[in-house]
């Protein structure tokens, strides 16, 4: 299958599940190479202890259109990663697209707990799987990426820079590591836009991932069963939106305006004209800020 993306090679680090595996899928839909990182494979599960693997994922991307490669690599081993590198170099010699989705804090944080009560270790610990990563992955992967003009990097995080410089994040450990991300992409738009390439934020909305339809009791077929409980959650989104938002991003000629800045799934599909698997085009932090926030009921009207 040939599509907009063909010949264009990416990695998605962290794409086991969630985001990273609707990025992954939509790269591939869109006919790029990816070759998807993470530690759960089909051999051996990392602390997540959860059934999704990155093999599931390069399948799933084949199967979309692309070519999918499993690498396992846990992304605070410098070694591991510079070898992952080394093989993308040896065996394509490019590197056009690199999504920073490595997070691995989802048992690592609790909320609303002062940094005095939280665990010290755990929140350490979450600090290094969300931003030292995204660190060694580009350190190691940028001087590849950097070869060609073009390149896209994308940071994946939670929440937008004007969102979250207005908003307490869940706890200390967690709005840091967020907060640091979008500094990252911004810092990283001011190192790769002289040099020919583009480095971004990007944040889904309220992500229907495996994990969320878990702990809310319903898969995606049935998802809306979960608003008698949490009604807000009819604005949420597949992992495949803000995919299609990293596949039109890739995509697009004119990708250098927003270097350096913080963008959203939602925002994006307004200006790129894409949307979710049902149609719609949920438009999440805005809602966030206009109802939620706001203590307004329940009503997506306008905003998907």
């Amino acid at each position: 299958m040939s599509g907009p993306l063909t010949d264009r090679v990416a990695l998605v680090a962290g794409a086991t599940r969630g985001a990273g595996r609707g990025i992954a899928v939509e790269l591939g839909a869109a006919g790029a190479l990816v070759h998807v990182t993470g530690r759960s494979t089909r051999t051996r599960r990392s602390e997540y202890d959860r059934p999704e693997t990155i093999e599931d994922t390069a399948d799933l991307v084949t199967a979309a259109g692309g070519h999918g490669i499993a690498v396992p690599v846990d992304h605070l081993d410098t070694s591991a990663v510079r070898a992952l590198v080394d093989r993308v170099d040896r065996e394509q010699g490019r590197l056009d697209v690199l999504v920073n989705d490595i997070w691995g804090g989802e048992k690592l944080f609790r909320s609303d707990t002062p940094v005095w009560e939280h665990d010290l270790e755990a929140g350490l610990r979450l600090l290094r799987l969300a931003v030292e990563t995204h660190a060694i992955t580009s350190h190691f992967a940028l001087p590849l990426l950097l070869r060609r003009p073009g390149g896209l990097v994308v940071e994946m995080t939670d929440g937008t820079a004007e969102y979250n410089r207005d908003t307490y994040r869940v706890n200390l450990f967690y709005d840091l590591a967020k907060a640091s991300v979008l500094r990252m992409a911004f810092a990283l738009g001011h190192e790769l836009g002289p040099r020919g390439a583009t480095a971004l934020a990007l944040t889904p909305g309220w992500l229907r991932s495996e994990l969320m339809l878990d702990l809310c009791g319903v898969g995606e077929d049935d998802w809306r069963d979960a608003l008698a409980r949490e009604p807000h959650f009819a604005i949420s989104e597949t992992p495949r939106f803000v995919g299609r938002a990293v596949a039109a991003l890739a995509a697009d000629p004119d990708v250098a305006r927003f270097n350096g800045q913080s963008l959203s799934s939602g925002g994006l599909a307004l200006l790129h004209g894409f949307t979710d698997l049902d149609g719609s085009r949920p438009d999440a932090w805005r809602y966030l800020v206009e109802v939620q926030d706001a203590g307004r009921p329940a009503d997506v009207a306008g905003y998907r």
